[in-house]
């Protein structure tokens, strides 16, 4: 009796050791998850947050506070008195600074300019006048930018100087209502004609690609036997894997070509190519999406429609479809975002003309086309504005998924009233 209880006892010992190292599991795993899911959170916000002030710095401030020397070959430059040796890269002017002499050697002879800032009507603050040059070329190879060049008779290279004058902040609707982009030499940022490029080749594409995903993939769940769909199964799937960059290439080399011969047109790279693949491109997302949650429709609703006398088309069409909605939901959704968001078979197809498109044979550029293409050797207020660029795709995108989940719940809500 008194070894029964000992071992009752150590078994109820053991047991609540158990049950304390399952809850010391349970709360490392926890916390564990928690830390997982708030650095996750942080990290997002601290990116969304990044990209957003990036974006909005070009509408607020300017892109310097004053103006900014760039001397070359000179090896002692005067700056307002001030004297700078050659291993200083550039030289920046205090923020109020208007008017600037200028003063090095240069052939055996000294060598001045002189200019004023901000001087010219309806142009202050960029337009510069010179004086006190002589043989100083002067040649403006930007809106904000002006080269002075020596030339030198000795054989050496020719002195010059670049002045940057600072960009005042751009306005904001002549950023998103502008229909010119200039971002080099003229400095004009206007991306409306891109922000209709990318949704109409996103229309278009959803247009052409969610009816025809929608249909394949009733085919595939409801009337094509399980052995058989298979096969097709499995390659949609292989052909939501594969690259984007290659469907451009496909598109390159077959839609182009294609879409040149068939309408008679000097090139092929067209909103409508690119219409073509972007659809392409999202069928087998949509309907790989779609047709699994057909399959997981239950059986007892197709047959309790049959059993009314419902025909198999009806079923599928009114009872099935209907009641997988959610997930064939996010798969246009999914679909959606992809069209809007992609880039390189959309650079390589559509031609990448920054101008509003009147036809669907002209060629067109898109906002992702935009950012990949200069974001390369883009700097200055051009690097900030494709950031700018990228918040406004951002936003696009987000308000298109908002508004398809708003028709989502109407239609859920409007379901179940009825």
């Amino acid at each position: 009796m008194k070894q029964e209880t000992v071992q009752w006892s150590t078994q109820q010992k053991r047991g609540r050791r158990g049950i304390a190292e399952r809850k010391n599991i349970d709360i490392f795993f926890r916390v564990l998850f928690t830390l997982a899911a708030l650095v996750s959170v942080l990290a997002l916000g601290a990116i969304l947050l990044f990209v957003f002030v990036q974006g909005a710095m070009p509408f607020f401030r300017p892109t310097a506070s004053g103006i900014r020397l760039v001397p070359r070959n000179i090896d002692t430059l005067f700056v307002n008195g001030a004297q700078y040796g050659k291993s200083v890269p550039s030289i920046e002017l205090p923020k109020h600074t208007r008017a600037v002499t200028l003063r090095f050697g240069g052939d055996g002879a000294e060598e001045t300019l002189s200019f004023i800032a901000g001087a010219e009507t309806g142009a202050a603050g960029e337009a510069l006048v010179f004086t006190g040059s002589e043989r100083g070329v002067v040649s403006r190879a930007e809106r904000y930018v002006y080269s002075v060049s020596w030339p030198a008779s000795d054989g050496t290279a020719e002195k010059r100087i670049h002045i940057i004058l600072p960009e005042p902040p751009y306005a904001f609707f002549s950023f998103l209502g502008g229909l010119e982009w200039k971002p080099v030499r003229d400095r004009v940022f206007g991306i409306f004609p891109m922000i209709a490029g990318t949704l109409l080749t996103g229309l278009g594409a959803i247009i052409l690609g969610v009816p025809a995903a929608i249909l394949c993939a009733l085919f595939l769940a409801e009337f094509l036997p399980p052995r058989f769909a298979a096969v097709p199964r499995a390659g949609i799937e292989l052909l939501a894997g594969i690259p984007s960059v290659v469907y451009g290439f496909f598109g390159l080399m077959v839609i182009v070509p294609a879409a040149r011969n068939l309408f008679g047109i000097p090139s092929g790279n067209t909103l409508f190519s690119a219409v073509l693949v972007l659809a392409l491109m999202i069928l087998p997302t949509v309907i790989s999406i779609a047709e699994t949650s057909l399959r997981a429709v239950p059986l007892a609703v197709r047959e309790a429609s049959l059993a009314l006398g419902a025909s198999k088309m009806q079923t599928a069409w009114r009872i099935t479809l209907p009641h997988a909605h959610s997930g064939v939901a996010a798969g246009i959704i999914l679909g959606i975002s992809r069209a809007v968001g992609e880039t390189m078979a959309v650079v390589l197809v559509a031609g990448n003309s920054p101008q509003l498109v009147k036809s669907p044979l002209e060629s067109v550029r898109t906002l992702t086309a935009t950012i990949a293409m200069e974001m390369g050797y883009a700097s200055g207020r051009h690097s900030e504005m494709l950031f700018s660029i990228g918040v406004v795709l951002f936003s696009i995108i987000l308000a298109l998924n908002a508004l398809l989940l708003r028709f989502r719940r109407r239609a859920e809500k409007s379901r179940e009233i009825a």
